[in-house]
């Protein structure tokens, strides 16, 4: 499997890497984002932590951005994302409008 990374941000500012890696998907923080005590963590689920996160599925997180039901079956038609290709659907419908701070941007 091809790697894929994405840039993660929070109210525009940049967060750090989400990538997918041999089917692993992987979360790291940048440390000028991690020396910041005035930036929060992205969620509960992903503490500011130096070590990177990995996992064999979706961070439950950046899972709960993507769209469900309808909506997503329209966004795989119209991008001919397989429905299971959660990563795909992230990177390419999470990049402006999204619920919250989060936005996450194929790099």
């Amino acid at each position: 499997m091809n790697e894929q990374n994405a840039e993660v941000y929070f109210n525009e500012i940049p967060v750090g890497i989400l990538s997918r890696e041999n089917g692993k998907f992987i979360f790291r923080y940048y440390d000028s984002y991690l020396l910041d005590e005035t930036k929060p963590a992205i969620s509960l689920t992903l503490p500011k932590r130096k070590q990177e996160f990995i996992s064999d599925h979706l961070f439950s997180f950046f899972f709960g951005l993507l769209a469900e039901g309808e909506n997503k079956d329209i966004q795989c038609r119209m991008l001919k994302i397989d429905e299971d290709d959660h990563f795909s659907r992230l990177i390419l419908t999470a990049g402006n409008d999204t619920i919250g701070g989060i936005t996450v941007r194929k790099i």
